[in-house]
């Protein structure tokens, strides 16, 4: 295969290494960054032309999206982390989250969709996460992001895969990219929820250091651009087979004990 690839979030982790993977399989690669200006050496994938793009502000989106040209596949990759018990959520951070996570991905597929409709040819990959189908705690509001990302391509491939344009999704486990760092936390001062977050959090940040590497998920995501007939799910690490495998077999409330004791928490 060949073709203009545009992948969000292009500059670390998941989306620097699928543009790495897809450039050195020939594709021309468009990759995105809030302001691409001030990324280092280190930033920037060789090959790859790096455009501005904020997910959070619709006229960039539209701005984006109008100097495009042709897109045989899109890779919605940006986005960011969030934690905190939903009692003490901000309206406003979980608003944003469902912008840059959700909105943003869905308003870009929605502008590359008509042309390749029109080509009868494209890929799109929604990159969501193994929390969309195995809910943690004090993760409420990335979980639902991701489940709505997962929602939206599960039910779209319906729609366009009889014009030859398929939607994936591609969930990954716990990942070593660093991302613990930047993740938004959100407690209250006094929180009730104080103990067990802070557990929570400690076990959880162990576990992604622990991780597969970025580049692991970027041969995923190769591997269904690339497939004649994507699947709707792909999941890679944490034991995806096992814990999908484990999940069609065990009552949900079974489940939710697993999740809890793997992470030291009270059910």
């Amino acid at each position: 295969m060949s073709g203009t690839a545009v992948i969000t979030g292009a500059s670390s982790g998941i989306g620097k290494a699928t543009a790495a993977a897809l450039a050195a399989r020939g594709y021309r690669v468009i990759g995105t960054s809030r302001n691409p200006d001030t990324l280092g050496a280190d930033d920037r994938v060789p090959g790859v032309e790096y455009r501005a793009l904020d997910l959070t502000d619709d006229a960039s989106i539209d701005a984006f999206a109008a100097g495009l040209g042709e897109v045989d596949i899109l890779v919605n990759n940006a986005g960011e982390s969030q934690a905190g018990p939903l009692a003490e959520l901000p309206r406003e951070a979980i608003a944003r989250l469902f912008q840059l996570n959700v909105l943003g991905a869905v308003t870009l597929t929605q502008a590359v969709l008509p042309g390749m409709r029109e080509r009868g040819h494209g890929r799109v990959v929604m990159v969501g996460s193994m929390l969309g189908s195995f809910p943690m705690p004090y993760r409420s509001s990335y979980v639902a992001t991701k489940a709505a990302v997962r929602g939206f391509a599960t039910s779209a491939r319906f729609e366009e895969s009889p014009f030859g344009v398929w939607i994936t999704t591609v969930e990954p486990g716990q990942i070593d990219t660093g991302l613990r760092e930047r993740r938004t936390k959100y407690l209250r001062e006094g929180s009730p929820h104080t103990a067990e977050f802070t557990k929570f959090m400690a076990a959880l940040d162990r576990k992604q250091a622990e991780g597969i590497t970025p580049e692991r998920v970027a041969e995923t995501i190769v591997r269904a651009i690339e497939a004649r007939r994507p699947k709707p799910l792909y999941a890679v690490g944490s034991n995806a087979p096992l814990m999908f495998a484990v999940r069609r077999v065990l009552p949900r409330t079974v489940m939710e004990r697993l999740i809890a004791a793997a992470h030291g928490l009270r059910r």
